[in-house]
């Protein structure tokens, strides 16, 4: 059998992540659907009771009690609850916010994780890397737009959630230089199906079948994603895959093309390409300085991180 070179193994991630974030889209705009039709913590629930099933089937025949092992537990039960927090927001910020657009401010969180991480952590920022988090910032100004005459303040809702993403991608960075990846996947499902059952019975009703296949169409759109997204970055690095990360914006406006007609204004279609542009960069410019700083440390620097 022939060895993968880099270049097939790059393309393989790339087609990955591709593929996962055509599954987010296609996550977000079912759940757009649910969001009118389903009370919110009753498809909350069943979005992490159908991970955590399914993470359990996979993963607990092969790994054993050992999955269960966490080091820290209560930084698992805080990322369980920033995640289960950031779902419930989705589905509130998707019954006002068209899909596409939605998408581009969720796109904001790695420009947020800089900040975070400029302030909470101490880590040094470029000047170039806070003009591009300014930069974000305006798209989605121009993307809400404030003073409109049809703005509703549910329109910041997304922008709440982009805070609680960054908050929970930060603790997740911290978390995987301490933790097993596989046992905080399972936790986190185990901590959101938790909390949705506490909150079932006040909540649970009877819903048409549809409503029922569209919940688990959303659970094995958002399952498939994420293991997508896992096969990917094990394929090839951050800074080459993260550009195509961005096409999730592109397939959730297509979604709301489909299923809603709607279509993004002039200036809406300006915000989102801002967005877009100065996250991807901002992320790229991230991976390139990490990679600079490592081979600094190691006392090698690869030609590629020669001249930042």
């Amino acid at each position: 059998m022939t060895t993968p070179t880099a270049g097939d193994r790059a393309l393989q991630g790339v087609l990955f992540v591709a593929t996962a974030v055509a599954c987010f889209a296609a996550l977000d705009t079912t759940t757009k659907v649910v969001s009118t039709a389903a009370p919110l913590l009753l498809a909350v629930w069943f979005r992490y009771a159908f991970q955590a099933v399914v993470t359990a089937g996979v993963m607990l025949p092969r790994r054993g009690l050992s999955l269960l092992r966490a080091r820290h537990p209560w930084l698992q039960l805080l990322r369980g609850v920033l995640l289960f927090v950031s779902s419930m927001l989705s589905f509130v910020a998707l019954r006002f916010t068209p899909v596409g657009e939605f998408t581009a401010i969720i796109m904001l969180t790695p420009l947020v994780v800089t900040v975070l991480a400029a302030t909470s952590l101490g880590e040094k920022v470029s000047p170039l890397r806070w003009l591009l988090v300014f930069g974000g910032f305006c798209g989605a100004l121009v993307v809400i737009r404030p003073g409109r005459e049809m703005f509703d303040w549910s329109g910041l809702l997304p922008l709440l959630l982009v805070a609680v993403l960054g908050s929970f991608q930060a603790l997740t960075g911290k978390m995987a230089r301490i933790e097993d990846p596989g046992t905080t996947h399972f936790y986190t499902g185990l901590v959101g199906a938790a909390l949705g059952t506490a909150a079932l019975p006040f909540v649970w009703t009877a819903l048409p079948l549809d409503i029922w296949l569209l919940l688990l169409l959303m659970g094995v759109f958002g399952s498939v994603g994420h293991m997508m997204l896992i096969l990917g970055y094990a394929r090839a690095p951050v800074a080459t895959l993260t550009p195509y990360l961005y096409l999730q914006v592109v397939f959730a406006t297509l979604g709301g093309w489909l299923v809603f007609a709607h279509v993004p204004d002039t200036w809406a279609l300006l915000g989102i390409l801002a967005i877009c542009l100065c996250g991807a960069a901002g992320t790229w410019l991230s991976a390139r300085e990490r990679r600079r700083t490592d081979a600094a440390e190691s006392g090698y620097m690869p030609p590629e991180a020669e001249g930042i």
